[in-house]
């Protein structure tokens, strides 16, 4: 992309007015896993600053360093269960430590839990979205986690990307700055000689998701695989992403300031609505419809329903309103709905018309599988 394109998108993102920071465990911690107080501390102040002309919401890694610190342990426990146990002493204290660093800056912090369940209900999800809106109203900064210390999605490397991803379409954010241990992707593994960075990436495309799925991260591999995700699903709500090294010291206000660090991921300003990324991101998909070409040319092209007489195959078991997967001849997903007709009943009206719907089930709710309104294309490369 020339100069004055990737100029325009830097310059976009340090007009950000919401911003969504997520702070990863590795940059949390030290090489022995022990949480960071210093780096901690300076991330907060530069937080601190930035919220006094934005609105900013952190998600929050580091709960696990933090109770290897409090129990003193050698290093990070390998079992799931040890994991579990330090997780649950260290949100607590995480939060502690936020308030006090916000507050010496004269910020306050709030605490934000959520669960899957939180963003699948429409209601909550906009209670979610409301309560965001409320704190950041009030001068608050707030901090968001997953809500369930022992669930083993809390400690997965890489679930608070996907969080951070969600937030910032939840939220209406401009920018999601993900920090990480390392300052961005590359062209190939960092360790290997000649490696670079890539400065700008227009559309997350499976040829960018391979190329983020072979780096490294100081903490394991898979780390920028989940990051590439977020951002690809921030960029379906007009969000910017930036992946940049969060151990680096001033590394938030240089990326606020338009400085050309990490990797900018790119986003069209046509966002989706707020029902739709609810379908996109929001709900989890319980099946998966296949249709033929003729479907997926209708819905792509011409925004039209999934009709009976596209569909191909139901995989998965579903009830009437459940999300789905709506997936080519590839069987790659290129859309999600709210289905019709639930699983079985698909499974029977593959291929029908519409106006065969009530003879072959008896009853008919629709005349169409996925109703257009209740559809959402992906972004796919």
């Amino acid at each position: 992309m020339i100069a004055t394109q990737v100029e325009s998108l830097r310059s976009r993102a340090a007009g950000a007015r919401r911003v969504v920071v997520k702070i990863g465990s590795a940059v949390l911690a030290d090489a022995a896993g022990r949480f960071a107080a210093d780096r901690f501390s300076a991330l907060c102040a530069d937080i601190a600053e930035a919220a006094r002309e934005r609105e900013v919401v952190i998600v929050s890694s580091g709960a696990i360093a933090l109770g290897v610190r409090e129990l003193s342990l050698p290093s990070r426990p390998v079992s799931l269960p040890g994991k579990q146990a330090a997780a649950a002493v260290g949100q607590c204290l995480l939060m502690q430590l936020y308030g006090a660093e916000l507050s010496r800056r004269g910020r306050r912090a709030g605490q934000v839990l959520l669960t899957h369940d939180d963003v699948a209900d429409r209601r909550r999800y906009l209670n979610a979205r409301q309560t965001l809106q409320a704190l950041v109203a009030n001068g608050v900064v707030p901090v968001v986690n997953e809500n369930d210390t022992v669930a083993v999605e809390e400690i997965q490397f890489g679930d608070n990307d996907a969080l951070a991803g969600l937030v910032a379409g939840l939220w209406d954010a401009e920018l999601l700055v993900l920090l990480s241990d390392v300052d961005g992707l590359y062209d190939r593994d960092p360790a290997v000689p000649g490696a670079r960075r890539i400065t700008e990436v227009a559309l997350v495309t499976e040829e960018i998701e391979a190329l983020a799925g072979n780096s490294r991260s100081g903490v394991g591999t898979g780390g920028m695989i989940a990051k590439v995700r977020a951002a690809r699903r921030a960029a379906e709500s007009g969000t910017l992403s930036i992946v940049a090294a969060g151990r680096t010291p001033g590394v938030l206000p240089a990326l606020l300031r338009g400085e050309e660090i990490g990797t900018l991921f790119g986003a069209p300003r046509e966002a989706l609505r707020a029902r739709q990324r609810w379908i996109a991101h929001a709900l989890e998909a319980r099946g998966r419809l296949h249709v033929d070409a003729g479907a997926r040319e209708a819905i792509v092209t011409r925004g039209g329903s999934l009709l009976a007489s596209g569909l191909r195959r139901v995989e998965g078991a579903f009830g009437r309103g459940e999300a789905v997967e709506i997936a080519g001849e590839d069987g790659r997903p290129f859309a999600r709905g709210l289905a019709g007709y639930g699983s079985e009943e698909l499974a029977r009206l593959c291929g029908a018309r519409s106006a065969e719907i009530e003879a072959r089930l008896g009853y008919k709710y629709l005349d169409e599988v996925v109703h257009r309104d209740d559809l959402v294309l992906l972004a796919v490369g």
